[in-house]
Formats: C-alpha cells, sequence, structure tokens
C-alpha cells in the first residue's frame, strides 16, 4: 500500500454564499492530490506524456460525509492499494484541520499510448518506482 498526503486551502470561489465547498470541488481536490503524489514519487505526469503514455480518468466516484468550508486546511490522502496493470486505481479519504472525515472516494485511470490512443500495460519504470514506495 502507498499512501500520500497532501495538504490544501478552501478557495473563496469554490464556495457557495454559504460558504460551502461545491461538490464538485471535491473531484478536483482528488485531481491536485493524484498529481502531486505521482509527482513527490518521482513520476510526474508531464514526464510520462513525453514518454508518449497517458492517463485518461474512466471512472470516479465521491461519497461527501460533511461539508467542506471556505479557509478550511483540508488534508487529501491518496491511496494506491495494488500496483498498476492496464489500469490505475486510486483511493482518496478527505479530512478537514479537525480531522475529520469529510470524504471518500475513487478513481480509475487506463493507460493508454497518447499517439495513437491505444490501451496499453503499465510502463514498467512507473510499476518499478510504484513498488519502491510500497509498503
Amino acid at each position: 500500500m502507498l499512501k500520500i498526503d497532501t495538504e490544501i486551502e478552501v478557495r473563496y470561489y469554490e464556495t457557495d454564499q454559504m460558504g460551502v465547498v461545491h461538490h464538485s470541488n471535491y473531484i478536483r481536490y482528488f485531481e491536485v492530490a493524484r498529481t502531486l503524489s505521482m509527482k513527490k514519487v518521482g513520476i510526474p505526469y508531464d514526464e510520462m506524456e513525453r514518454k508518449g503514455v497517458a492517463m485518461p480518468i474512466v471512472s470516479v466516484s465521491c461519497d461527501y460525509k460533511r461539508p467542506a468550508l471556505f479557509g478550511d486546511t483540508i488534508l487529501v490522502t491518496t491511496i494506491l492499494d495494488q500496483l498498476p496493470t492496464v489500469k490505475i486505481y486510486y483511493r482518496y479519504e478527505i479530512h478537514n484541520q479537525k480531522g475529520e472525515l469529510l470524504a471518500t472516494g475513487t478513481t480509475v485511470l487506463a493507460f493508454i499510448d497518447a499517439l495513437t490512443k491505444r490501451p496499453k500495460r503499465a510502463p514498467q519504470y512507473l510499476i518499478d518506482i510504484l513498488k519502491s514506495h510500497f509498503e
């Protein structure tokens, strides 16, 4: 298992008039945390794309537990339970600064050839780097 935490401050424009984060922003928080997590372990998305690998989202889900509010600093935990094959499965937990669980979610991304747009297996260098960070 691989777990990486990312802190994000809730910005005013992400909220409604009551200061509550709009539901669509949780998916954005997942994306920010996922891309920063990959960068933290040494696999920046832009580098993968230069090597001809694209990773489109094929599935996303979010379960809302309680609202994030303007001014909160949220902690998004990105979790990989298994090494990728032709897809990579991420889980997320979002907590506020009090440690309260705000949301959980998942994303599934496929590996495709950036030129042909055809499915492919996860590159071996990605698997090797992720494996070195697994607990």
